[in-house]
């Protein structure tokens, strides 16, 4: 990616600091398959909840760094991550629409790197089970199971956008046209119900489950109804993004420049980004994951834009990841998190803490710029 001199020895530099940290991470941990840190310590969800939507984050950075090293340690970790997943292949009730994000960042980026037929089996099994979700009157991917005591049949989330790479793999992988109809018909709808005229994103969207018409959203992770949650602005940006980049849709690349430019016109003038942009003005919560993962997004859609767009989404990117370095990092080698601010939801009961997910894309993003990135997506 062409960026200048000044952010090429920044970029290198950052790198060296990761490359340095997470082999001492990868070391302390790699038996456990981590979602959040306490007292600079990753949690290891294993045992407890091996289903978690997360799990496929922690093999995604032993991915990238084993891409980026060659280091041993880094393939282990994730392949006895991949291993532990197959529990929740008999568990019903916890497979969802994160399939993508728990084995596309594990089996297969291991089938893509090694090669692995088991890798490969896994990747198809995690696509069959994402495709059976499909609602085919609405044309959508329902989200979650129960949850609350209500099934929830005609929820759909934006999140999903990012989870469809799964299946236009495994269309890829097999020519089998049917995982393209469900992924291409999940994403027609979400163009369709999840941008507002303002160019700000849904979380929830909820539709008739028998006829697909729109019944409302609602609130999700975010402040509230009809607020702008900023990671599921940066599901978005990126989300969308890969749509587009899989089936050459443009609509797709338009909607994902109009999600984009929104995000980049809220931002603070700090540049950190807020858990939601329509939080009140005293809250003082943020979500590193959602700059990391908007950075991604950005830099990915500055590949396919024109000369000024570009530099503009590059370069808006470089400053969120460089103000991420100066203001939100741990970079001593004694703690296992990078990032120290995110938020998972908005009326949850923590805030500003560090997750998986903010260190994956963090790193997903200094590889972009360096063009040293192994694409999962």
């Amino acid at each position: 990616m062409k960026i200048t001199k000044e952010q090429k020895i920044w970029v290198d530099q950052t790198i060296g600091k990761i490359e340095a940290k997470m082999y001492d991470v990868a070391v302390r941990n790699v038996h456990k398959i981590p979602y959040l840190s306490e007292s600079g310590v990753y949690n290891d969800m294993s045992e407890s909840k091996v289903y978690w939507w997360t799990n496929g984050f922690w093999p995604g950075i032993m991915w990238q760094m084993h891409h980026l090293t060659g280091e041993a340690v880094y393939r282990q970790a994730a392949e006895e991550t991949e291993e532990k997943l197959d529990r929740n292949f008999l568990m019903a009730e916890k497979l969802d629409h994160d399939n993508g994000f728990k084995w596309l960042l594990s089996a297969v980026a291991d089938y893509r790197i090694m090669g692995s037929s088991e890798s490969r089996n896994r990747g198809l099994l995690a696509a069959q089970l994402l495709a059976g979700r499909y609602n085919p009157a609405g044309r959508f991917l329902r989200a979650w199971n129960e949850w609350g005591g209500q099934k929830h049949t005609g929820w759909a989330i934006i999140d999903c956008m990012m989870n469809l790479p799964l299946l236009y793999w495994a269309w890829e992988e097999t020519e089998d046209p049917r995982y393209l109809q469900v992924a291409d018909g999940h994403g027609k709808t979400a163009l369709r119900h999840f941008v507002r005229e303002d160019n700000s994103v849904r979380h929830i969207v909820e539709l008739d489950p028998d006829t697909g018409e729109f019944v409302r959203e609602h609130g999700g992770q975010g402040y509230g109804e009809g607020s702008s949650w900023t990671r599921g602005q940066a599901w978005g940006i990126y989300g969308f993004l890969l749509s587009y980049i899989h089936t050459g849709d443009r609509e797709y690349l338009y909607t994902s420049q109009r999600i984009a430019n929104y995000f980049l016109a809220n931002i603070p003038e700090n540049n950190l980004i807020p858990a939601d942009f329509r939080q009140p003005p005293e809250c003082g919560w943020e979500d590193d994951s959602a700059a990391a993962c908007g950075a991604c997004g950005l830099l990915e859609l500055s590949k396919y834009v024109g000369e000024a767009d570009c530099r503009l989404y590059r370069d808006r990117a470089v400053r969120l990841l460089q103000t991420l370095d100066r203001e939100c990092l741990s970079w001593s080698r004694k703690t296992d998190h990078l990032l120290e601010r995110c938020t998972v939801a908005f009326e949850g009961d923590r805030h500003n803490h560090p997750l998986i997910y903010g260190d994956y894309f963090f790193i997903e993003a200094l590889l972009k710029l360096a063009d040293k990135e192994l694409f999962v997506w």
